[in-house]
């Protein structure tokens, strides 16, 4: 006989009001925004600072773009191709859900850099205050997969605090939702905060990005061992699964960068 926590049935939709509906993911994504906008506007102004917080209330259009814009992309290109290709016209249907963390970052990072070139500032060094308050949109993406009860783990008959998810079948799973909003932001944003209070390391352009990248990827990588994989997708090269290996290069890119970064201010 399998043990398990009732999965708390949290309805998907926050508020509605006629025909609007208002889901808790939107409102994910409006809170997310919203604090780190909030919190990067005294980053950017931090010794040395590195841009105006006027600045950073014109970038959060940019970027609010780049994460939409990139993460549905991101979502068709790395889990779907063959599906899209069939209905290309269905990749623009957002609302039906399907969005990419990794294809969000790709967006953002553009967004940046062409944010910056407009406006005549040190991309990277921009960049290193921004990314400090990205875990705080992630924690609340993590949080609204779990109220929808979604994106669950892999099944955990010995674990005493396995959910039944309403789609995921009789078993029970791990919650990998809180896991990875524990992980990829809880922590991850308590690690930026505690290394972002030093001046020093401030002051070196690009370590601060690259802790981001290193830790994310970090914490993906330990997140995916209890995430079951996408039932399209399944396991991957050497039993890894499809946001293991997309996080691989960004542990990399991150260590190389904190790398440089130091060794360009030694």
């Amino acid at each position: 006989m399998f043990f398990a926590i009732p999965f708390p049935m949290i309805d998907p939709v926050a508020v509605q009001v006629g025909p609007l509906a208002i889901r808790w993911y939107a409102l994910a994504y409006i809170a997310g925004i919203v604090l780190g906008w909030r919190l990067a506007r005294w980053m950017v102004t931090r010794t040395p600072p590195v841009a105006t917080r006027e600045q950073v209330d014109d970038y959060v259009t940019w970027a609010t773009l780049g994460v939409i814009l990139g993460g549905r992309l991101g979502y068709v290109l790395f889990y779907r191709p063959g599906y899209y290709i069939t209905v290309p016209w269905e990749a623009f249907a957002v609302w039906h859900g399907g969005m990419s963390f990794h294809g969000g970052a790709l967006g953002v990072i553009i967004a940046t850099w062409l944010f910056c070139r407009n406006r005549a500032l040190d991309w990277v060094a921009f960049a290193d205050r921004i990314v400090c308050v990205v875990p705080i949109g992630l924690f609340f993406g993590r949080i609204a997969n779990f109220i929808n009860g979604e994106l669950w783990g892999r099944v955990a008959p010995d674990v005493p605090w396995a959910m039944i998810f309403p789609t995921g079948g009789p078993e029970p799973r791990h919650p990998s939702q809180l896991y990875q909003a524990g992980l990829e932001g809880v922590a991850l944003f308590a690690i930026l905060m505690l290394l972002a209070n030093s001046e020093g390391l401030r002051a070196r352009r690009g370590f601060l990005s690259g802790a981001f990248l290193a830790g994310y990827g970090v914490a993906r990588i330990i997140g995916e061992f209890f995430r079951q994989p996408d039932a399209h997708l399944g396991f991957l090269f050497a039993g890894a699964t499809m946001g293991q290996l997309l996080s691989l290069p960004m542990v990399l890119v991150g260590g190389w960068l904190m790398a440089q970064a130091k060794t360009r201010n030694a």
